[in-house]
């Protein structure tokens, strides 16, 4: 890819649990599917999936639903979607088929107001309606919002994919790609927590040992009044893994402690968090070993 006939860029997928998202986005990535998560300086537990082209790059940030939030692990998930309307280059907005307008519908379209960011409303599910009715909704939705766009298609049929893709590319900046074809793919909150393991044991640590960790969830068990995490703490040295567990192992239980109590939070149960420190040397050097933890090798330079 060259840099200036290039678009690279960040496109929010939005929408109700039931509008077909994750079908869209299978028929969009294909096998071109990666979940990753920690870039630097970003909000780091939105699941991303990459689509990569010849026209260049769309990075979709796929958030959970925005929704009037009944738990703590609700507001959490929406106030995650919110912010990242705020963070991409274009908001993809997906809907179903209705002249109708329900009360989910009004919430999204007043955060949308809230917003600079350009949205293109997608009308999924088109193979179930007859195609005069479909110019009525595309009316009804069009009173309701200023649209850059409105992409008619079917995810199942994997119809108006190709428009789709074309009217996103028109939105975002030409530049390089951010990610490389390779793949990563993990569980949404598992990466929630190893980020939360990772944000305690930096905050804990200060400069002691400079971003040089990485955390793996090795093991997360739902069972019914308690969950089970396991995981490591990877460091570049055994200096490192000293101060990481600390004293009579001081350092690693306050880690442990305050991610504990967020987690805890996060998923509305009690918590047996095991926490363990491993040495991989040079491990932000290894692309390998980048991939394989959820970072972009391109991240660290």
């Amino acid at each position: 890819m060259e840099n200036m006939k290039c678009k690279s860029g960040f496109a929010t997928l939005i929408g109700r649990p039931n509008v077909g998202k994750s079908t869209l986005m299978n028929a969009l990535i294909g096998q071109k599917i990666a979940i990753t998560s920690n870039r630097p300086q970003t909000t780091r537990n939105r699941i991303q999936t990459v689509y990569t082209s010849e026209e260049g790059q769309i990075v979709f940030l796929d958030t959970p639903g925005i929704h009037k939030a009944k738990n703590k692990l609700g507001t959490y998930m929406v106030n995650v979607a919110k912010r990242t309307m705020s963070d991409v280059d274009v908001i993809v907005w997906l809907v179903e088929p209705t002249d109708y307008i329900g009360a989910g519908e009004r919430h999204i379209i007043e955060q949308l107001r809230k917003t600079n960011t350009p949205v293109i409303l997608v009308i999924n599910k088109i193979d179930t309606v007859r195609k005069d009715l479909l110019l009525t909704y595309i009316d009804l939705y069009s009173r309701q919002y200023d649209f850059a766009e409105i992409v008619p298609v079917s995810a199942l049929k994997r119809d108006g994919l190709d428009v789709l893709i074309s009217c996103i590319m028109k939105y975002l900046p030409y530049g390089e790609p951010f990610y490389d074809e390779d793949t990563v793919t993990d569980q949404p909150m598992r990466q929630i927590v190893a980020e939360l393991i990772r944000e305690k044991a930096l905050k804990c640590l200060e400069e002691e040992v400079p971003h040089g960790i990485a955390v793996t969830i090795e093991e997360m068990k739902f069972k019914k009044n308690i969950v089970d995490i396991e995981a490591t703490i990877i460091c570049e040295r055994e200096s490192h893994k000293g101060i990481i567990i600390g004293r009579q192992g001081v350092m690693l239980k306050k880690i442990g402690s305050l991610a504990r109590s967020e987690i805890e939070d996060l998923v509305e149960k009690q918590v047996n968090l095991k926490l363990w420190v491993k040495v991989k040397k040079d491990w932000r050097d290894s692309d390998y070993l980048l991939k394989n933890f959820g970072y972009d090798p391109k991240d660290t330079e």
